[in-house]
């Protein structure tokens, strides 16, 4: 036997022995980074906010995680949590498909809005949770978006929204696209009163989200390595756009394209959104 074919062999059964030695670990113990394949300790993930102390890849986070290290401790008070999508199309296995997600994740839709402090500042935030049904954009969600810029002009209150989403939800059909106009309009409205709005764009933020509310922000954030775009690679694929350049949905590609105004670590995102909010808002500058 050669010695590379020596090494590999070694390697691989190197490998076999650390996955048998993880097996028998309780679950839940350890965390395989998706990105550079480091095995982390998860109590220690937990305590770095769930990212990487290795490459720095950003795990996603669930709602009530994200408020946690977002908002001020038992500040949140959520509204309009009890809006339940219907099945309008009588869309095959759709309200079976909801039931187990609402069961699952004791949530009724991706998207969770409410109000809260974040450094003393009061705001509306809502967050958006990729666990339910991929955060894609129903009807509930749109209205909830739209609940939220109405209750920050009452208010004169700024507006945060944390995105995530894959899309507009099909099983909706057209009530489903109608809440592109319906949550970019609340936004516009929402501008000319010149109140604050800040965007913070987490992986992924596609489709009829990205080409909507979340990129008509004053500010808008980015977390590292966010897919950010209207269509996936994939799709581009398909539709035969051929000249995609390297890593072109990328945070820090929108970053250098002028699509977003910053990518942020998750540990500096708290206190730069309390820096923003102390200079208040806009006072009458141009809109999104």
């Amino acid at each position: 036997m050669s010695l590379d074919g020596w090494i590999r062999r070694k390697s691989k059964a190197a490998g076999k022995a650390a996955r048998k030695h993880l097996d028998g670990l309780p679950d839940g113990l350890w965390t395989k980074c998706p990105k550079c394949g480091e095995i982390l300790f998860s109590k220690e993930l937990e305590k770095n906010l769930k990212v990487c102390n290795k490459c720095g890849f950003h795990f996603k986070l669930r709602w009530d995680e994200r408020l946690a290290i977002t908002v001020d401790d038992d500040s949140f008070m959520e509204m309009d949590g009890h809006l339940v999508s219907t099945n309008p199309l009588s869309f095959p296995e759709y309200d079976l498909k909801l039931a187990q997600d609402k069961e699952k994740l004791g949530m009724n839709d991706p998207m969770v809005t409410g109000t809260a402090t974040i450094g003393g500042h009061p705001v509306v935030i809502g967050v958006a949770d990729f666990a339910f049904r991929g955060a894609s954009m129903g009807s509930v969600y749109g209205e909830k978006v739209v609940r939220a810029f109405e209750r920050g002009l009452d208010e004169k209150l700024p507006v945060i929204m944390i995105n995530s989403s894959g899309g507009a939800r099909m099983q909706e059909g057209l009530l489903s696209l109608m809440q592109m106009p319906k949550t970019s309009a609340a936004v516009a409205q929402f501008d000319r009163a010149g109140l604050l709005y800040i965007s913070i764009l987490t992986d992924p933020t596609t489709a009829g989200v990205h080409a909507s509310f979340a990129m008509l922000a004053d500010i808008i954030i980015a977390e590292p390595g966010a897919l950010i775009g209207f269509a996936g690679q994939r799709v581009a694929a398909q539709a035969q756009v051929l000249k995609r350049p390297p890593g072109f949905q990328l945070a820090e590609f929108q970053l250098e394209h002028g699509m977003v105004d910053m990518v942020l670590p998750r540990r500096e995102m708290k206190d730069t959104l309390i820096k923003l909010l102390a200079v208040g808002n806009r006072g009458g500058s141009s809109g999104a």
